[in-house]
């Protein structure tokens, strides 16, 4: 019987990518993460060792805690954050469950080194409108959720980079770029390892707005109206990210459940 304080693997990754994705908290033993050094996506390494010293950052929040397989230290983690005024779950059966279950797993090292403290820094073009917004609603959302991203002039991206320790994306001659006809955000999905149906299902969308391939998929003409017109409504290239992820929430959550779904006016058809 499942505890009152637990979460299945089947319900955590109906929350993961979406909004309402509770804060995840890694704490296997150091010998369980070195024998696989992936993690559930959006999770973050916290040590249980030290677990009463950061726990209140966590006051106000949920919480799901993640150890090797869902006994003593992610439920004794979850009972600690409880303590400390969050609301906190335990996986049930733990990493090794979620891996058996064949749900994505983030290879960590893929990931850039984290600043102090313990956000990922990225770095792109100025004004961003289709792929860069993509690649930064796939990290918040799967990667990183408290990513920072820096945007630059074009020709300031690379000394940028290398001066404030961010990773260079969507431009040319760096690793997270387009390859051959794949735009960045198709690569970001196969080195992340993030290969899900309703991902590549929005890459194909995400590729075909961004490359003028607008019959790749017949969603990519309104997703490339959605993006010129938030790039036309705000000047802040952060308040046009912000706005922009929204933009892919929705599409990701049709992507993943309503695809088959269409609409027809008028509804109430005689007969119908």
């Amino acid at each position: 019987m499942s505890s009152i304080n637990s979460i299945t693997s089947e319900k955590l990754a109906r929350l993961i990518g979406t909004p309402k994705c509770p804060t995840l908290i890694d704490v296997r033993a150091d010998d369980d993460f070195a024998a696989d050094p992936r993690l559930i996506p959006g999770s973050v390494r916290r040590s249980c060792e030290t677990a009463s010293e950061w726990a209140a950052e966590f006051r106000g929040r949920s919480a799901v805690v993640i150890c090797h397989n869902g006994r003593q230290l992610s439920q004794g983690v979850a009972a600690l954050l409880r303590e400390s005024g969050s609301s906190a779950d335990f996986l049930e059966d733990g990493f090794a469950g979620w891996a058996r279950s064949g749900s994505s797993l983030v290879l960590t090292s893929k990931l850039p080194p984290r600043n102090r403290e313990g956000r990922t820094s990225w770095i792109t073009r100025e004004r961003p409108k289709i792929d860069r917004v993509a690649c930064a609603w796939l990290i918040r959302r799967f990667v990183d959720p408290r990513a920072l991203f820096l945007f630059v002039t074009s020709s300031e991206v690379e000394a940028a980079a290398a001066r404030f320790g961010a990773a260079p994306f969507d431009i040319e001659s760096v690793f997270w770029s387009h390859r051959g006809e794949a735009c960045t955000f198709d690569v970001m999905i196969e080195e992340f390892g993030l290969g899900t149906p309703a991902l590549l299902r929005l890459a194909t969308i995400v590729r075909g707005a961004d490359t003028d391939r607008l019959d790749l998929a017949p969603e990519a003409p309104g997703l490339l109206a959605a993006s010129l017109g938030l790039s036309r409504m705000y000047a802040d290239d952060l308040e046009q990210l912000e706005a922009g992820i929204a933009l892919y929430d929705a599409f990701y959550r049709w992507s993943r459940d309503a695809t088959s779904e269409t609409h027809g006016w008028p509804t109430n058809k005689k007969g119908g």
